[in-house]
């Protein structure tokens, strides 16, 4: 029987650790053959010496199963070392099929503490990161569609977070570049449907290098029990979104974690005010939105914790 990926070339960012090491595991154990790249810096926030180690051997894990990787090394959020990175896997294995997009640092800090260099550097390497990846896989399915006559196939899974839609007080660079992952998912999404490819954005809850303090004092897993927040609880959605059964699945949100997958719907209006002379003036805006946002129950913007749906330990 063959395996959903069987016959397909995928490439996933930041995969030498974390959810990207998962991710480029399972789309190995499902039939894929995979780019894993990773700029092997050592600390989250994007500090230390880049390193080879992480990337080859997460490949070396996936030849050694009995599949097909290779590494790569560059720093996606570098438009030139991405565009290498997506040529590698073309000349390696003759085409891309798949994207997925995970690699981000953090540097945490209040708005108002915030310099422009850590708001910089994690816009840089998540959503510059992400663009510079989309970029370069599009263009290939668009010249391949031109030659084909008729659409191919492409799937793009670009990671998102809950911090775009609940906000994370110590986090406005992340919570912008998040947020400017799922601008950039669903335009990609509408732009190259025509051609088959469908581009879908996921908001992971894992425990992970990345999230030590997101997770700090939650609940951790008893002995021999199962950890709703491994990263290896994610993958298999990543590997579902980047198969042929997800063909219909389009410009989509969404949220994952263990055994739990949420769909998040587009916002939606909450209320309507409509101006009595057609045109508001500032009187008539406070009669209007002033009661309906006192009447509004107190804590009603939940905080991270309570839009996660987590509780501590």
């Amino acid at each position: 029987m063959s395996l959903p990926l069987e016959g397909l070339a995928g490439v996933v960012t930041g995969a030498g650790r974390g959810l990207g090491r998962a991710e480029a595991l399972e789309l190995a154990r499902l039939g894929a053959s995979v780019v894993v790249n990773d700029f092997g810096q050592p600390g989250r926030d994007g500090s230390g010496a880049a390193s080879a180690a992480p990337a080859e051997e997460v490949a070396a894990e996936i030849r050694d199963a009995g599949g097909k990787a290779v590494a790569h090394t560059g720093d996606v959020a570098d438009h030139e070392q991405a565009r290498d990175l997506l040529e590698l896997a073309i000349d390696t294995y003759g085409k891309l099929d798949i994207l997925v997009n995970n690699a981000g640092i953090l540097r945490d800090r209040m708005i108002f503490s915030m310099s422009e260099d850590e708001w910089d550097s994690v816009i840089r390497v998540h959503l510059k990161g992400h663009f510079n990846t989309v970029h370069f896989a599009a263009a290939h399915w668009r010249e391949r569609s031109k030659e084909a006559g008729g659409p191919v196939y492409g799937r793009i899974v670009n990671t998102s977070s809950e911090a775009f839609l609940a906000g994370s007080a110590g986090q406005p660079n992340y919570a912008a570049a998040k947020g400017g992952v799922v601008g950039l998912t669903t335009s990609t999404a509408l732009a190259l449907a025509k051609y088959g490819v469908t581009a879908n954005a996921i908001c992971p809850r894992a425990r992970t290098r990345m999230t030590s303090d997101v997770f700090a004092g939650f609940a951790e897993p008893g002995e021999g029990e199962v950890d709703p927040l491994a990263p290896e609880h994610v993958a298999p959605l990543v590997g579902y979104l980047a198969s042929p059964a997800a063909g219909r699945v389009n410009g989509q949100v969404l949220v994952v974690h263990g055994g739990m997958v949420a769909v998040v719907e587009r916002p939606r209006v909450a209320a309507q005010f409509d101006s009595a002379g057609g045109v508001f003036r500032y009187g008539e805006l406070d009669e209007a939105l002033s009661p309906y946002f006192a009447s509004r129950p107190e804590g009603e913007t939940f905080g991270a914790a309570e839009v996660l749906g987590l509780r501590r330990g």
